[in-house]
């Protein structure tokens, strides 16, 4: 009995150790093969939620066995601070919002961005204005979202014009408060970006007096964790070939892509399909050309006292990943 009992210990032993070996095996496979979480920051309006809404991402970054999680802010504003406390590693915003980030110690990096788009944003008046040009805004209400993109825009549109702030009254309102605002006629113009500008124009007629053309880049930034950034370039360089698949797709289908963002933004067809228009196609990692336009941005809102301190744009962006 005890010989039998002997044997049958001496290959349970056996089998347990190939067993062990086993699963040491495949806990490194799975080791290597760890799943990455990528939270991803968007608005209604925009490349990401079109990229959202047709899949593609999911099933380009299944192989690196990343999962996705889309979360949606208002606004670049409140999408930058999801970046900064983490509850996003990945977004999009407009020129001016990681430059506030910056100067508040963020710890963004800029990962990409889409080409110029000065004709996305406009100073507007309404139709029966009096308004016919820059110059005739002197001693008129202007209304903006303060520390925007389009505030650069209207210092540019003032010094091309030799006006300063101080020859205007500037209310500094929302899109949506500065939009009743202006529809009261409380307000005599209103500096305003797309898919807003392409709204007023078609819902109530608003007439421009000038856009951002052969004054501003308006670029949009694609902007990421550093942390994570520096830990998942090949994931990173992933979105960011997406994202330029998905431009050159839109530039191609804009009735398409329009009928996508109806239901997310609640705007019309027409009103995305104006605003489409005018957007920029393509998305390519920061050049030192665009870096230094975006150093002229951060330099004026210096200038005027919109962020405490002097930046470096150069400082949040990472070298090409190898």
């Amino acid at each position: 009995m005890t010989s039998i009992n002997a044997k049958s210990l001496t290959k349970t032993l056996a089998v347990s150790s190939v067993v062990a070996t086993l699963m040491l095996i495949s806990g490194c496979g799975k080791k290597e093969t760890e799943t990455v979480t990528l939270n991803i920051g968007f608005q209604k309006y925009g490349v990401l939620p079109i990229v959202k809404e047709r899949g593609v991402l999911e099933t380009a970054l299944k192989q690196q066995g990343v999962n996705i999680r889309w979360v949606e802010f208002p606004a670049g504003p409140q999408l930058l601070e999801g970046l900064n406390v983490g509850s996003v590693v990945f977004g999009e915003a407009g020129e001016a919002p990681p430059i506030f980030a910056q100067a508040a110690n963020s710890n963004l990096v800029y990962i990409a961005n889409q080409p110029a788009a000065p004709k996305a944003e406009a100073l507007i008046v309404q139709k029966d204005s009096t308004i016919q040009s820059i110059q005739d805004l002197k001693g008129k209400r202007v209304v903006l979202n303060k520390g925007s993109n389009v505030h650069y825009l209207l210092l540019k549109m003032l010094e091309k014009n030799n006006l300063q702030l101080s020859d205007i009254e500037v209310v500094y309102l929302p899109p949506s408060d500065a939009r009743a605002a202006f529809e009261r006629g409380s307000v005599d113009a209103w500096v305003i970006w797309d898919p807003f500008f392409a709204a007023a124009e078609q819902q109530i007629g608003a007439r421009v007096i000038a856009t951002g053309e052969n004054l501003v880049s308006n670029h949009q930034f694609y902007l990421a964790d550093r942390k994570f950034a520096e830990q998942h370039p090949k994931v990173l360089d992933a979105v960011v070939k997406q994202l330029n698949d998905t431009t050159q797709w839109v530039s191609t289908h804009q009735d398409e892509a329009s009928k996508l963002l109806e239901k997310p933004t609640g705007l019309s067809f027409d009103v995305l399909k104006s605003s489409i228009s005018r957007m920029g196609f393509g998305v390519t990692p920061i050049s030192a050309q665009v870096a230094k336009e975006q150093q002229f941005v951060a330099d004026a809102f210096y200038q005027e006292k919109l962020i405490p301190n002097k930046i470096n744009i150069q400082a949040a962006i990472l070298a090409p990943s190898k």
